[in-house]
């Protein structure tokens, strides 16, 4: 009996000093390690126009996935949108629902086709740049909604 209850006094003071071990190391380890990886998903909507990825309007766009990102850095994406509606139509294009709101200090979204002009079926290039800004902190996830609009 004696043997048995050794081991498990033995078992319990491994469990104990492992514990120890672990809220005594563990934010020194984590304090340690960086991460810069900003990553994103957005999603996109259009109204009386369709955005696609390719010209023929084939592959049409749900979200757009920015990948990993620095401070500094710029990702491009390259859609195509067409007038789906039945008149002539001005593009915008504007943000929503950042996540964190925040992001939104530090995070910019251009294109070169705001206030393009396009006529019923036309298809146009439309690139969009994402900005991150050399100052951002506290940011590793976000993610927004782009909406484009089309107005006659």
């Amino acid at each position: 009996m004696e043997r048995k209850e050794s081991v498990v006094l033995g078992a319990g003071a491994a469990l104990v000093l492992y514990t120890l071990a672990l809220i005594v190391l563990g934010p020194i380890v984590s304090s340690a390690l960086t991460n810069r990886t900003i990553s994103n998903t957005g999603s996109v909507k259009a109204t009386g126009l369709g955005v696609y990825w390719d010209q023929s309007c084939t592959n049409a766009v749900s979200s757009i996935d920015w990948g990993a990102l620095q401070p500094s850095s710029n990702a491009s994406r390259t859609v195509y949108i067409r007038n789906e509606g039945n008149t002539a139509v001005t593009l915008s294009m504007t943000t929503s629902n950042w996540n964190p709101s925040s992001a939104s200090t530090y995070i910019n979204l251009s294109w070169i086709s705001g206030g393009s002009a396009l006529n019923v079926g036309q298809v146009i290039q439309a690139p969009l740049t994402l900005s991150v800004s050399a100052d951002i902190t506290g940011i590793t996830n976000f993610s927004f909604d782009i909406t484009i609009t089309a107005t006659e």
